[in-house]
């Protein structure tokens, strides 16, 4: 190559700037307003409107109808289940009776890492005196593994919830890590009457523990029944300041922490 060819060639440059931004979130929301949600997640998974993108899955009691949306617009749609390792067994068949019954292909089982469960959770007791490592060993760092290869998730999360979740956006920016990684709630402004609509339309089985008293279930020790009047998320890490599973807060360090001198759970 020449002096003058190699002099004029163009830099090549890494770009480091998120795949999204605040402005975009806006700007699909505004674009989407009085938009059904078939028609958003037309968008979305026909004609990658977001890049890959990825459903993030618990199989949980009001999961039946997001992934039958899914499923009758893209079942091969990849389909993220962290498979913590602590679930309901009511769960377990549940999700394997929704991947049957709609079809689904792309169903991904995210397990925590073997070694990191026996140096951090070998009782399998962190849940008891830290929740939010548990959460991180067997949900947030699978997941954020697993959501390396997509550029957006899809989640099944509803304003109606819980108080943390009034106000959800359709879109939003992922805060997990720098990435900027599109997050989308198709469900935001669906509320319960929508959702018990839904199933009944399209003859959706519900999770088996519905019917028991819970209306949001997660990891069987960290799950209780809730009474009627509760908040229907009252039953999850019933006792602690914690309102949702998953979540990174940067810079907390819980590499340590394993079970407290003179350590006594009670059950």
């Amino acid at each position: 190559m020449s002096t003058s060819r190699a002099a004029n060639r163009p830099i090549d440059r890494i770009s480091t700037a998120p795949a999204f931004t605040e402005a975009d979130a806006d700007a699909l929301n505004s674009r989407f307003t009085g938009a059904s949600t078939q028609e958003l997640l037309g968008s979305v998974l026909r004609e990658g409107l977001v890049g890959r993108v990825a459903v993030v899955s618990s199989f949980g009691a009001e999961s039946a109808v997001l992934l039958h949306l899914v499923a009758s617009i893209a079942p091969a749609t990849p389909v993220l289940f962290l498979d913590t390792r602590r679930h309901f067994p009511e769960t377990l068949a549940y999700r394997d009776l929704l991947i049957e019954r709609l079809g689904l292909t792309g169903v991904l089982n995210l397990t925590p890492d073997a070694a990191v469960l026996e140096a951090r959770d070998a009782s399998n007791l962190r849940w008891s005196y830290d929740p939010d490592g548990c959460c991180e060993i067997r949900k947030v760092v699978p997941l954020a593994g697993a959501l390396a290869h997509f550029d957006a998730s899809i989640t099944g999360r509803k304003g109606f919830q819980s108080d943390t979740r009034a106000g959800l956006p359709r879109f939003e920016i992922d805060h997990a890590d720098t990435a900027g990684r599109l997050k989308v709630n198709p469900l935001a402004d669906w509320n319960s009457d929508d959702i018990a609509a839904y199933f009944a339309t399209h003859d959706l089985p519900a999770h088996p523990l519905v019917a028991q008293g819970y209306p949001s279930i997660g990891c069987s020790p960290c799950t209780s029944k809730v009474a009627p009047g509760e908040d229907p998320r009252a039953g999850r890490w019933r006792g602690w300041d914690k309102t949702e599973c998953g979540i990174h807060v940067p810079g907390q360090d819980d590499t340590e922490g394993d079970l407290p001198p003179e350590f006594d759970p009670v059950f």
